[in-house]
């Protein structure tokens, strides 16, 4: 979790998670083959959206996306935005992304036992990722981030899932959070602080009050580590040796931060 609102965040260093937080890289041997680091997709971009009202309806999704907390802040609890997990405006291969996403709805989603929609989806990030409340079904908000995460979709294929789906594969390794805290205070507290607070809308927080709670996704290490591993640092992603990313991810996870709302277990 960007030259729009969404590429500033990783350009300078970016993002968690969920949301989450930039590590810088080290060198020595990749212990993971790793796809190579995508860039922007530019067949995804504003001025290939369609005019008119439809065209409005897509920007106002994307911009609800890219800042959240800005265009959506009534279902808001923290300062992250959805950009701040799905890089690129969502459109970053092997970061989460939302190309293709609507094809796959409705599926069966584990955690909350039942098949959902796209929608029910997006509401399941407002009240983890965002620790925020569900956005209505009828809502303006609802209404956009779905006609936005439709036009990124138009050109998939049912039952034929987009290559950089989700995040890469890894390895699981058991992650040292006094080693991760390590290089954290090295490579990462220039861009999030050491506070973890860091420069929201830009850089996103990585652990307090105003990131991800504990019901997010990016709550779990080893989904931390594989999107660290393939996606940070931003000026020379997949630089990161997998013991790197799954020791920051211990560290991160070590962190204060949110409470998930017991009310909102349903989603």
């Amino acid at each position: 979790m960007m030259q729009s609102g969404n590429y500033r965040r990783v350009s300078v260093c970016t993002t968690l998670l969920v949301l989450l937080g930039v590590v810088a890289g080290c060198s020595g041997p990749q212990p993971e083959t790793l796809p190579p680091p995508s860039g922007n997709q530019s067949h995804y971009q504003a001025m290939e959206m369609p005019s008119g009202s439809a065209g409005q309806q897509i920007r106002l999704g994307k911009l609800i996306f890219d800042e959240t907390p800005k265009y959506a802040s009534a279902y808001v609890g923290n300062r992250l935005s959805c950009s701040d997990c799905h890089v690129q405006s969502g459109t970053a291969a092997y970061a989460a992304p939302m190309i293709d996403m609507a094809n796959i709805f409705p599926m069966y989603n584990k955690r909350a036992g039942r098949v959902i929609s796209m929608q029910e989806r997006f509401q399941e990030c407002f009240v983890r990722s965002e620790n925020g409340r569900p956005l209505p079904m009828d809502s303006r908000e609802m209404k956009a981030l779905t006609a936005y995460v439709d036009w990124l979709s138009r050109n998939g294929v049912k039952g034929k899932p987009y290559k950089g789906r989700g995040f890469v594969k890894v390895s699981e390794l058991t992650g040292d959070p006094v080693k991760g805290k390590t290089v954290y205070a090295t490579q990462c507290a220039g861009c999030h602080g050491v506070d973890g607070a860091g420069v929201p809308p830009v850089l996103p927080p990585v652990w307090g009050p105003g990131s991800y709670n504990d019901g997010a996704g990016m709550n779990n290490p080893q989904k931390t580590a594989a999107f660290l591993l393939h996606n940070m640092p931003q000026n020379h992603p997949g630089t990161l040796t997998a013991q790197d990313a799954f020791d920051v991810a211990a560290f991160l996870h070590t962190m204060p931060r949110p409470r998930f709302n017991p009310a909102y277990k349903s989603y």
